[in-house]
């Protein structure tokens, strides 16, 4: 039989994000299914529209989940059973923008969502734009880290390393996401008087440290 060692790497990295990832959450309720389905649109065509005039395509703005719903309320009868009634559809729609940092634009963006009808939910995450190369940076570091402890315990056992018999990795997903504004926050700031022009935003955003894991097999003798 031959013989192994398993040893399990960590790979930890920090990078600097560079892009602010936006998400704007529209919903209402009608009595009519067709009612909400144009509002929902009309809404979005509205933040189109404002946000071309600072410089956004259309196609920047994007949906991550779209749904109607009907909508039901409980009551009590006069025999005191609880019974449901029809409230109307709800919609929710959910869109994402995101754009190179920028604190002054992000500033003008959050006025325009701010001033858009329904109160929109909102959001600010900040991120990076080539995940990949940062997901294949750590793993490459996993993979280091996995080496230099074998060669560790392997010496320390009088044994050498041989070949690699297998590599597991989970290939799971990274979230290379910071969030350095409070919800409350922000929402006060876009709700101020200040919100009819530009927001002042000075956010220096903190560099996103992740860490991931990777087991190595190699052969012994």
């Amino acid at each position: 039989m031959e013989r192994t060692i398993k040893v399990t790497g960590k790979g930890k990295i920090s990078v600097k994000p560079d892009t602010i990832r936006l998400t704007i959450t529209q919903s209402a309720l009608y009595p009519v299914y067709e009612e909400a389905i144009k509002d929902s649109a009309d809404k979005k065509e509205f933040l189109n529209n404002k946000l071309q005039k600072l410089g956004f395509e259309k196609s920047d703005l994007k949906t991550l989940y779209y749904n109607v719903d009907s909508e039901y309320e409980s009551y009590q009868d006069k025999n005191n059973n609880w019974k449901r009634k029809f409230s109307g559809y709800k919609y929710t729609h959910r869109m994402k923008l995101e754009f190179a940092s920028d604190n002054a634009l992000l500033g003008k963006v959050l006025s325009v969502v701010s001033r858009c009808p329904g109160e929109p939910e909102f959001s600010i995450q900040y991120t990076i734009s080539d995940t990949e190369a940062a997901k294949n940076e750590l793993l490459a570091k996993a993979v280091e880290d996995s080496r230099i402890k074998a060669n560790v315990l392997s010496a320390a056992a009088g044994v050498s390393l041989k070949e690699i018999m297998t590599i597991d990795y989970s290939w799971g997903e990274i979230d290379f996401v910071t969030r350095p504004v409070n919800e409350l926050m922000m929402r006060s700031c876009v709700d101020s008087e200040l919100a009819e022009e530009s927001i002042n935003f000075d956010i220096e955003a903190d560099d996103i440290d992740v860490t991931d894991t990777v087991t190595v097999v190699w052969s012994i003798e």
